[in-house]
């Protein structure tokens, strides 16, 4: 029989890119596009986004992987980052007040490094100025008449208690434990003994004596601690006077330096009177260090324990010599990181930390620019995510580690001043990865304001082609490759459609196109050859494949020794071989697979055993379940439908999914009902609906390329070939093998677009079209299909009848 269908022609099913047209002979005469081509939606929100200085307006950036989003979004915000002015600098310095929360100083651009040398400076001014001020023959003078003041008043107080003492027969000695009165007998100190055999009178005038002289030696003993008070307050003043006085011209030139940063000024004006309240402990400090001896810290004082390291400057951040905002990436996102840390040093046993310790994160060193991060990173550390949702929200950062949040740390830390942000946050990711973080989490739309969205492909014109030899120009250029020629160029090109899917357009997934143009120059080099040309190009496919294509092998092996039953020659009636995709990895084949159906009367139901063995997916089931919609409505407006059929996919070990195997599965089950043969010389795919149309699916290439090999191996008729649905045929771009063979005419692909046109094709028998009164033409597939439903309905009929399974009687 004659079918309207026609099998494709080699230009359907491979469009090819003619090199003349490119207009050059090598990629060495072509310039690198300005601008990444196809991606026009994706600039115009990168360009909204990175202008956009209002709350919220971070960009989530995300497309397939490969597409060189990163690179392109890193591009452009660099270039943003040109027309914008460097930040401000930043610094930690000690709070003298409380020294476990530093301060955070902001300076002009450039100034923190120099503030940071200036104080550096003066604290080897210091160690000189201080020493010479307390060494100096006026404070040694000073401290000795002070000294001399307190020791003789002490001794005159004592001299004038001896007096007293003498005058009442008694003396003031020195014991053990202070001072102590003892009678005294012709200038000698009467021991207890002798004292004892003094007359009662005597001894009671004695011990009335004594006890007057122990009460004000007592008053005067109490004094004693009162005077070296004063003394030491006294002492403590001179010092105070000496060391402001020895400082003061150093803080002058400090403080006129920096009298334009009033947060400076400030500082300073502390580092100076802590410099005058702790300098003597700064010497006591400094004199241990240099004769090389220790203490316990439990004994020392922070004045002791920091010495002048104290009035150091932390330079947290240093813009100097940058001209520009910062672009920055991390591309280990973790929480010190990101956020900044502070270190701290094994001391003594234990861990000491200080403001010097404090590191800044990438947020610190992106603050006023821009920070680039990817977001599967970021979330897949939810303290992150959270901690960079209230940095956004608040404007603020502060630094603090992950256990010290938690309250799991029992470690000495600080609390550093928080530092205001004003920074662009730029996520990367996938599709997927973005709009699930939509769907669950309502701070994205509210803090990514800005889909960056990449293209996949861009529509195949002559144009686009011209331009998308330019882009392999820059990548050649880029990865310092051979010249590739103009037919190696549109071989890629070529290529480029077969990856996108389609032959009218061309991949953007540029990962792809560089490994291809590698992999061709590397044959290149193989051959001698200073350029690279299709032949390469096609070695470079064909090799790519071999590495990956073991599975696929071992697959077509099964069958092509009969251990997997397929034919691909012969009829049999309710039976046909339907295509299916696996994907290895990042490989995907063809595989065929025998179906097969089986009718008998029954009650309208379809059994579809790979969902009753729980092998079936959801697509699949579905698929099957439109085949019932379809015969009702074509068969069994009128009647019911006393029909139980069941589906296979015969030698099916793994589970089944998807409904591209819908029309195939129908065929087979129009088949059945009709009793005609398929001709097994042809596969199909293709889904269908319940008016019978059949629809696109996925994979085209790979199934058509499965089967072909197949009939390879079994040897090509010149009857063989698939049935795909119309609509797939603009994704055609088969291998170069299955293209000759098509044009020898030994295979053939058929567009279809309803079941009625495969059916016809596939038994050879007219499928029939509905007449007036609603039936079909006795010797077509629907009239036989007709038939055998009503002599099932008849039998159901018979049977229901009292009596029915004797035959009426």
């Amino acid at each position: 029989m004659r079918t309207s269908v026609k099998a494709l022609s080699p230009e359907k099913v491979y469009r090819r890119c003619d090199p003349k047209k490119l207009g050059f002979s090598t990629t060495a005469e072509l310039s690198a596009p300005t601008s990444a081509i196809g991606q026009d939606r994706a600039l115009e929100a990168i360009e909204f986004g990175t202008g956009m200085a209002h709350f919220g307006y971070n960009m989530f950036v995300f497309g397939a992987g490969g597409s060189g989003k990163h690179s392109i979004v890193m591009e452009h915000v660099r270039r943003v980052a040109k027309e914008r002015p460097a930040p401000d600098d930043w610094c930690y310095v000690n709070n003298f007040a409380t020294t476990h929360k530093p301060h955070a100083i902001r300076l002009p651009t450039g100034r923190a490094r120099p503030f940071a040398r200036d104080m550096e400076n003066f604290i080897e001014d210091l160690r000189a100025s201080l020493p010479a001020a307390f060494e100096s023959d006026e404070y040694r003078e000073r401290r000795h008449a002070l000294e001399t003041a307190y020791q003789q008043k002490h001794e005159e107080a004592l001299a004038d208690l001896q007096k007293k003492a003498e005058s009442f027969g008694a003396a003031i000695v020195r014991t053990p434990v202070g001072f102590g009165v003892a009678p005294v007998d012709n200038g000698q100190v009467v021991n207890p003994e002798v004292f004892q055999k003094w007359p009662a009178d005597r001894q009671e005038k004695m011990r009335a004596n004594i006890a007057e002289l122990e009460s004000e030696l007592a008053h005067i003993a109490q004094s004693f601690p009162v005077w070296r008070r004063e003394m030491f307050e006294e002492l403590r003043r001179m010092n105070r006077e000496v060391t402001e006085l020895a400082v003061n011209h150093l803080f002058v030139r400090l403080l006129e330096a920096y009298k334009d940063l009033d947060a400076v000024s400030s500082w300073l004006r502390d580092a100076k009177a802590d410099v005058v309240e702790h300098a003597e402990s700064f010497l006591v400090a400094e004199t241990m260090q240099s004769q090389g001896q220790e203490q316990a810290e439990g004994n020392q004082s922070p004045a002791q324990i920091d010495g002048f390291s104290r009035y150091l400057v932390n330079v947290f951040i240093d813009n100097s010599g940058v001209e520009d905002a910062p672009v920055v990436y991390e591309d280990h996102p973790t929480h010190p990181a990101l956020f900044g840390r502070i270190e701290h040093q094994a001391r003594m046993g234990a861990l000491f930390t200080d403001y010097k310790l404090i590191k800044p994160g990438a947020l610190h060193r992106a603050n006023g620019g821009y920070l680039v991060v990817d977001a599967a990173k970021v979330v897949a550390q939810p303290m992150i995510w959270e901690e960079l949702k209230r940095v956004l929200r608040s404007g603020r950062l502060r630094i603090e580690g992950i256990y010290e949040s938690l309250g799991l740390s029992s470690t000495v830390t600080l609390e550093p001043a928080e530092i205001p942000i004003d920074v662009k946050i730029v996520l990367i990711g996938d599709r997927r990865l973005h709009y699930l973080m939509s769907a669950y989490d309502p701070d994205v739309s509210d803090l990514f304001k800005v889909p960056v969205d990449f293209e996949d492909s861009m529509p195949r014109t002559a144009r686009s082609e011209r331009d998308y030899a330019a882009l392999i120009a820059g990548v050649v250029r880029r990865l310092d490759l051979r010249p590739f020629n103009a037919a190696a160029t549109a071989r890629v090109i070529e290529q480029s459609a077969r990856f996108a899917g389609e032959a009218s357009k061309l991949t953007l997934q540029l990962r792809l196109i560089q490994d291809l143009l590698r992999e061709a120059d590397h044959y290149a080099g193989m051959a001698g050859a200073l350029r690279v040309s299709a032949a390469h190009v096609d070695e470079a496919v064909t090799m790519h494949i071999r590495r990956r294509d073991r599975v696929r092998e071992r697959s077509h092996e099964q069958i092509s020794r009969g251990t997997v039953m397929v034919d691909t020659k012969g009829a049999v009636a309710g039976q046909v071989n339907g295509l299916s995709v696996l994907q290895m990895g990042n490989f995907a084949f063809g595989q065929p697979s025998r179906i097969t159906a089986r009718v008998r009367m029954g009650r309208g139901e379809i059994v579809d055993i790979e969902r009753q063995v729980e092998m079936g997916g959801p697509l699949h089931s579905k698929g099957v379940l439109i085949l019932s919609g379809y015969l009702g409505e074509k068969f069994a407006r009128e009647r019911p439908l006393a029909l139980t059929a069941s589906l296979v996919f015969e030698q099916s070990y793994g589970g089944v999914d998807g409904d591209s195997a819908s029309s195939a599965e129908l065929y087979a089950l129009l088949s059945a009902l009709s009793d005609v043969p398929i001709r097994q010389g042809f596969a199909v795919t293709g889904s269908v609906n319940q008016k019978g149309q059949v629809q696109a699916i996925g994979g085209v290439n790979e199934k058509i390329e499965g089967f072909f090999d197949i009939c390879s191996a079994h040897g090509l008729t010149g009857e063989q070939g698939v049935l795909i649905p119309e609509t797939n045929v603009r994704h055609l771009m088969l291998r170069a093998d299955v293209v000759d063979a098509i044009r020898q005419g030994r295979f053939a692909v058929y567009p279809i677009k309803t079941i009625d046109q495969g059916i016809e094709l596939l038994t050879g028998v007219r499928a029939g079209r509905v007449r007036r009164n609603g039936s079909y033409p006795d010797d077509s597939i629907n009239g036989r299909v007709t038939a055998q439903l009503s002599a099932f309905v008849d039998a159901a009929k018979a049977l229901s009848v009292p009596g029915g399974e004797r035959g009426g009687t």
